[in-house]
């Protein structure tokens, strides 16, 4: 029997020396209601539509995988410039209104003083909640970043990756294999476009059309979704087929059911270093929930800037003069 991952609450120890400064609590003293109102936004977010949660989270990952948690890919595109959100693989980020809505209402009262970096954690973390996840601690204490290319994104993971090049993706920002395996799990909400998968339905192999790792009724009900010719259409469906706007393990059960939407997360199965975690995460909700816990909180540590390095942006899509 899975324990319900929804009414777990998990502490992290969080210290000044982890995350180049991070702390929990750094705007008690300036912004003490700054947390309550990110959480406000998020709330009035889901509840219009609980893919915007998914997206928000997204949104943070991406970011931390570019020029690491700084809000780079917050910033928008000028003629002299093609910022991250232009980039290929953040084409279909979404929620983008929302870190505007919050850093709106933190800016009405208290001016100046918290990054768009932090708004951007806050909000992963109240999405995972607000969704069935767990309630963690977020440290604070980022500042924003000056630059955000396009070309950066390359860094980013992409859905066909195999597990070499996903480990190693992770590597470089500071992740274990061990912890790509926990932040997939996140796929346990969302949806994702048909091209992002379609390599696994058509043409998979010269000795198989459909990729034989996929659950053979699974993938007709993905073909029926996404056609041939639906690569780049708009057409989307859940990552996750059996609780696709709860934050739970369910993602790990359809990955041992050969549920797996995309190549990197049905590798994460199929390969035999990473099998034993999906197992372990599919039998035991409790399991997945602590690990995800510190390795978002981790995720977030990712190449922070504190002190003097980077700025508090005032519009979170540009640049301070």
């Amino acid at each position: 029997m899975f324990l319900a991952a929804s009414t777990l609450v998990v502490h992290v120890q969080c210290t000044y020396g982890v995350g180049g400064g991070l702390m929990v609590g750094f705007y008690d003293g300036t912004c003490p209601s700054a947390e309550a109102l990110v959480k406000a936004t998020v709330e009035s977010a889901i509840a219009s539509d609980k893919r915007n949660g998914a997206g928000l989270v997204r949104t943070f990952f991406h970011d931390c995988f570019v020029e690491g948690c700084d809000a780079s890919v917050l910033i928008d595109s000028t003629p002299d410039n093609s910022a991250e959100k232009d980039g290929r693989p953040n084409l279909t980020l979404h929620g983008f209104e929302f870190i505007d809505m919050a850093k709106a209402s933190i800016e009405a009262a208290c001016p100046g003083v918290v990054s768009c970096a932090d708004i951007v954690a806050i909000a992963a973390r109240d999405s995972v909640h607000l969704l069935g996840g767990p309630y963690y601690e977020v440290k604070t204490g980022r500042r924003d970043g000056r630059v955000s290319l396009a070309s950066g994104t390359s860094d980013i993971p992409n859905p066909i990756d195999d597990l070499a090049t996903l480990t190693s993706s992770f590597a470089k920002k500071g992740l274990s294999q061990s912890q790509m395996v926990s932040l997939s799990g996140l796929h346990t909400i969302g949806k994702a476009t048909c091209g992002a998968f379609t390599n696994r339905l058509y043409n998979f192999s010269s000795t198989a059309s459909t990729d034989p790792t996929l659950d053979a009724e699974y993938a007709e009900q993905l073909k029926a979704a996404c056609p041939p010719g639906s690569e780049t259409g708009t057409t989307v469906v859940d990552m996750d087929v059996a609780t696709p706007e709860l934050v739970d393990n369910q993602y790990y059960v359809g990955l041992v059911a050969h549920k797996g939407l995309f190549t990197s997360d049905e590798v994460l199965y199929t390969s035999a270093e990473t099998q034993p975690q999906v197992l372990r995460n599919a039998q035991s909700a409790y399991s997945w929930t602590s690990e995800v816990v510190r390795d978002l909180t981790a995720m977030g540590d990712v190449e922070v800037k504190t002190g003097s390095n980077g700025e508090i942006r005032l519009n979170c899509r540009v640049i301070n003069p």
